[in-house]
């Protein structure tokens, strides 16, 4: 049975009852995507598809902008970077690299590619297609036995330091963007739309999409999705926008601490919750949240 239309506010302090949203109408107020093609039935792997391809692209261009407008966007790079690298200047990491201790090897880059997850391979592959003379591409092979794994074999000692020097490089840095486009955000603003979420429900998808990963297993941003769409309905098959969005947020969360108990899970609990309990659906400024205990603030 899917979960009810009503939030738990128990554990923030807002001053909102949970009767509002008990009976609030199908498509919350503040809303702004309305009456997409409801894509819910598909598979992980048909949904995964459809949010990477064109077929779309004339439905999304009715829709408003969303997160996709050029400050909403600039915007949701400030936010998921004070998450990632407790910045809000994201064009400051092009050349971090470090192994933080996930397992997942070598994180990098704005968007936290990582040499185990085979998105950073994937970057550095199509980096030296367009050009084949980078100070990347010899460790290609490198990249290719270590995918999926932690190792840093054939890695060690020059890959950061050629990162680092990579990274300085005006084409490489536009590889980086149109890589996290590719792969996180585009497919992850497309799909919120055509489940009829706004655009505080298209920031919820895209940090999912970049702190999970892209993929299709039942703990990737499309099996956390499919979950969610088992306890609520999206707006786009009559749901509230608020009470999906609420059922998502439990879910990613309860997947955050079971993978790894003790994480620290403000970006979800002190940013996004908060702008969902606070009824700000169009992420609009200004905009004050705490991540690992820091404030941000974007007026």
């Amino acid at each position: 049975m899917k979960r009810a239309g009503c939030l738990l506010f128990a554990a923030l302090p807002v001053v909102i009852t949970a009767a509002f949203y008990a009976f609030a109408p199908a498509h919350s107020q503040g809303s702004e995507a309305d009456g997409p093609p409801s894509v819910s039935g598909m598979s992980r792997a048909e949904a995964k598809a459809r949010a990477e391809k064109a077929e779309d692209d004339e439905v999304i261009a009715g829709l408003p902008p969303g997160l996709a407008a050029p400050a909403k966007k600039e915007l949701a790079q400030r936010i998921v970077a004070s998450a990632e690298n407790s910045t809000l200047d994201w064009t400051s990491s092009y050349g971090y690299i470090e192994d933080i201790g996930d397992g997942q090897g070598y994180t990098a880059g704005i968007i936290g590619f990582c040499t185990g997850t085979h998105d950073l391979l994937t970057l550095v592959e199509r980096y030296t297609k367009a050009h084949p003379h980078n100070g990347l591409a010899r460790y290609l092979p490198a990249l290719r036995a270590v995918d999926g794994t932690d190792s840093h074999k054939g890695l060690d000692p020059g890959f950061t330091a050629a990162w680092k020097t990579e990274a300085r490089v005006p084409a490489f840095r536009k590889a980086q963007v149109e890589e996290r486009d590719r792969v996180y955000f585009n497919p992850a603003v497309r799909l919120a739309k055509l489940d009829g979420l706004g655009t505080l429900g298209q920031f919820i998808y895209y940090d999912a999409m970049v702190f999970h990963g892209p993929g299709i297993d039942a703990d990737g941003f499309y099996g956390l999705r499919d979950r969610a769409l088992k306890e609520a309905d999206t707006p786009s098959e009559g749901g509230s926008e608020k009470a999906y969005l609420d059922v998502f947020l439990d879910i990613r969360r309860k997947e955050m601490t079971t993978k790894k108990p003790g994480i620290d899970t403000t970006r979800i609990d002190t940013a996004q919750r908060q702008w969902l309990y606070d009824g700000n659906m169009k992420l609009s400024t200004p905009l004050v949240w705490k991540v690992y205990g820091e404030t941000y603030k974007v007026p």
